[in-house]
Formats: C-alpha cells, structure tokens, sequence
C-alpha cells in the first residue's frame, strides 16, 4: 500500500482538481470564522463546526486537503476566537492542541474512508468480471460448433472483457487463433504454453499466459493482453477449457453419428440385395440341379455343373447370414427354445462342414454327453459353421482345427481353436464388428466381415457372449435352468 493510500490522497487525482478541493474547504472554514466572529460565539462551538468542516473535507477528497483546511481553521481560531482577539498567536499551547485533533481527525477518517472507496471499486470490479464471465459462458453455448472454436472464442473474448488481444491453441486441432494485434515474435505464444505447460503472467507487457486443462486432461493454451486480474483470467481459462472441451465431445459424437448412419446405409444397401438375390439364386440352383437330369455328362460339363453347385450354395450361406444378420439387429427373429445338446450339435455341424475344410481334420472334444441349453438351433449352428469356416481359412495348411465344449460355472462354452496367426490384442474386439476385417487376415483369404459380426448377435440373442484369446474363438452360452 502506498503512502497517498494510506492518506487517503488518490493517485489519479490532478494538482487543479486538488487546489479546487482544497480552496473549497478553505471557503467553508472562512466563512464559518466570520460568522462566528460577527455573532460573537465562542471557541467552543466555533472549533466543533471547524472539526465537521475537516472531517468533511478528508472523506470527501482526502488528507491533504484536509490538513491544508485544519491549519486554516487552526489560524482562524487563534486569530478570531482566541485571546488577544484579531492578533495571530501561534505560540499558544491550544493552537497546537486543535490542530493536532483536527489532523488526526483527518487522518483517521480519511484512511477510514480510502478503505472504503478501495472496497466499493474492487467490489464494483469483481462484480463487473462476473457479468463479464456470466456474457462469456452464455455466449460459448451459442457458438456453432460446426466450425472451429478458437477463432469464435478468441472474438468473444476480446470482445467481452474489452482486452487488448488474445490467442487460443486448440491441442485437438493443432491450430493457434488470434484476436488483437500481435507482434510477429508473439504468434505462437499460446503454443509454447502448451508445449512447457506452465502458467505465466508478463506484468510490463500485461500478458498472461494460462495452460487450458479440464481435470487432468490439456485440451490447449490461452494468452490474454490486457488488464485483467489472476483470478478473473483463471476463470477465464476454465471456461475457455470447457468450451474446447465441448466442441472435441461434440465433433466425436458427429463422427460417431456419420459412422453409425453410413453403417445403417450400408446394412440396408446389403439386405435389400440379399433379398433380391435369393430369388434368381434359388432358379440358379433349380436348374443346375436339372443339368445332371438333361443326359450323361462328360468330365468337364460334371466339374462345371459342381463348381456352380458349390459357389451357388456359398452364396446362399452368405445371403442366409445377412437376412438373419438384419432381423437380430431389429429384434424381428423369433428365436426357438428348444433343449439342445452340445455334442449332437457339434457332431451334427462337424459332419456338415468337413467336406468344406480346406484339408484340415477337425478334432472333437466334448467330455460331458449330457450337456444341454435351451436355445435357436438353427441359429446356433450358423454361429458353430461361421467359426469352423473362419479356422478353416486362416489356419495353417494341413493343421487340424479344434472343437470344445465344456461347463464353466453357469455357463456352457463352445470354442473352436486353429494353428494360424494369433489375432493382434487391438483386434480383439473390433473383428466382431460387421464388415470389419484385421490388416493381417485382408492378405491370407477372401471375407466380407460379416459372419463374426453375426456370431455375435446370435450370442447376445440368447444373452451370451463371445471373444478370442490368440486363435481360440469361445461362444459363451446361459446353462439350460433345467439340468
């Protein structure tokens, strides 16, 4: 604190506006001194009106002009109300007396009062920057958040709390914004805050330089000019933190709805035309049947007949798995609840698709005969098939692929394992997403990545589950409640 605040004499203040002040208070004491002299009253009351006039003059415009009116009072008493009356004595002891009272007075009314007017200015600031906050919030939750946020912030901003300029970096866009007038050395201030993430403040050039973090994440940098307090630019960069926030949550969430509706396109695209092939398909095979019928063949017309026999019949499977694919996703399959058993639907499979193994012998391992779920047939067979089909395409040549089934506390788990590449942890999870298809398995054979997709849903469909650890496949199942 300064000595002139501590007086109570403002800084501002100019040497017209302080002479004005102080002749102003001199005219009131005068006036009084004459009066009192004319009306004959005594030092008493006469001192007391002197004492309200200083008093007056120390709240109203500060120390110095009040002790420039109490040394004038002082004389105007001594030289009117004192004895010898009209003779300005100084030497008396009572002169000293009233002017020591009337600058303490002065003084202690006048801190009193430069107390006061600092508490109503920081107050009327405080109470400015929270109307300032309060614009800036509303107007961040009407920026378009189509567009980048960094240059509609650092505008509101300026803007909003009159400064002289600002910079935004945006980590997510790596792009830096700016508003104001910024030297050619100062463009990427906001980015090397970023990049030491430390607060900074410059006073001579009034730049304060603020990392832009929500909880623990850095979602950029900010760096304001101008005349702003550390706790107005604090909350300044909390609600620029929020923003930027707000627009990465919001341009995920788009990316997330583009990509779920071009999956939704794509899937309605597939199943119409899975629907329009089966009718031709179903002539296709109609009549490829008919050709063994027509007359003997000779080896090369029997060799073409199978070969349209079998690629028919693939795509048949192929459009089975997308009819059914779309009638789990909208929940219209009617899903049966008949008591299986493990090892009949696993031999039963095992027989169907051992023609179509590529060479690899298949191994059986269900220990447990009686072990039994209620379910889809039908549908739990396609999901068996998809993972027989699956080792049998990317297995090693001449490896046998391996089918188990087992009890696992309330649950039945069927799992089919192969001797190939193990399926990369970062895929563990999305191979199971229709139409998806790791990087490895592009090159080894030929897929659509929907048949693990449908796997999938036929598992939810009966309330399981399914995963992979390296080249294992495992169907987890709810135990039959009647065992």
């Amino acid at each position: 604190m300064s000595i002139s605040e501590v007086l109570g004499q403002p800084n501002h203040k100019t040497r017209r506006q302080f002479l004005g002040e102080s002749l102003v208070g001199c005219w009131v004491v005068a006036l009084l001194a004459f009066a009192g002299y004319v009306l004959h009253f005594n030092s008493a009351p006469v001192g007391f009106l002197f004492l309200l006039v200083v008093v007056s003059e120390a709240i109203l415009c500060g120390f110095w002009q009040a002790t420039i009116v109490s040394v004038l009072a002082c004389a105007c008493l001594d030289y009117f109300f004192y004895p010898p009356y009209l003779t300005l004595n100084i030497t008396d002891p009572q002169d000293w007396v009233a002017l020591g009272a009337f600058e303490l007075s002065a003084l202690v009314v006048s801190r009193v009062s430069s107390r006061e007017q600092r508490s109503t200015r920081e107050a009327t600031i405080q109470r400015t920057s929270m109307e300032q906050l309060y614009e800036l919030s509303r107007s961040t939750l009407l920026i378009n958040l189509h567009k980048p946020p960094g240059p509609q912030l650092a505008e509101l901003i300026q803007q909003i709390f009159s400064i002289e300029s600002v910079a935004i970096y945006d980590a997510n866009s790596g792009r830096s914004d700016r508003s104001g007038k910024w030297s050619e050395d100062e463009l990427e201030l906001a980015k090397d805050c970023f990049v030491v993430q430390t607060d900074s403040h410059d006073s001579t050039s009034h730049t304060s330089l603020r990392v832009l973090r929500v909880g623990n994440d850095v979602v950029g940098a900010m760096a304001v000019r101008g005349d702003l307090g550390p706790l107005v630019t604090d909350a300044l960069s909390s609600l620029a933190a929020i923003t930027l926030d707000r627009c990465v949550s919001f341009e995920k969430e788009s990316r997330i709805e583009a990509a779920h509706q071009s999956e939704r396109l794509r899937a309605a695209v597939l199943d119409s035309l899975a629907h329009a092939v089966k009718t031709p398909l179903t002539a296709i095979q109609t009549a490829n049947s008919g050709l063994r019928e027509v007359g003997k063949l000779n080896q090369a017309q029997q060799d073409l007949v199978s070969l349209v026999e079998n690629e028919a019949s693939q795509l048949n499977l192929l459009c089975t798995r997308l009819l059914q694919t779309a009638k789990l996703e909208a929940n219209e399959l009617s899903l049966g609840q008949d008591e299986i058993a493990i090892a009949d639907l696993v031999s039963k499979v095992v027989k169907e698709q051992s023609g179509r193994m590529a060479g690899h012998p298949i191994e059986v391992a269900v220990p447990d005969s009686d072990l039994t779920i209620r379910g889809d047939a039908e549908l739990l067979s396609m999901a068996l098939v998809q993972f027989l089909d699956n080792a049998a395409k990317y297995s090693f040549a001449d490896r046998s692929v391996k089918v188990s089934a087992w009890e696992s506390h309330s649950e039945v788990m069927i799992s089919v394992h192969n001797y190939g590449p193990a399926i990369p942890i970062s895929d563990r999870d999305r191979i199971f997403q229709r139409f998806y298809r790791g990087e490895g398995s592009k090159t080894m054979a030929a897929g659509t990545g929907i048949g693990l997709s449908t796997v999938k849903m036929a598992a939810e469909a009966h309330h399981g589950h399914v995963w992979v650890i390296g080249t294992t496949f495992v169907l987890a199942l709810p135990q039959h409640d009647g065992r």
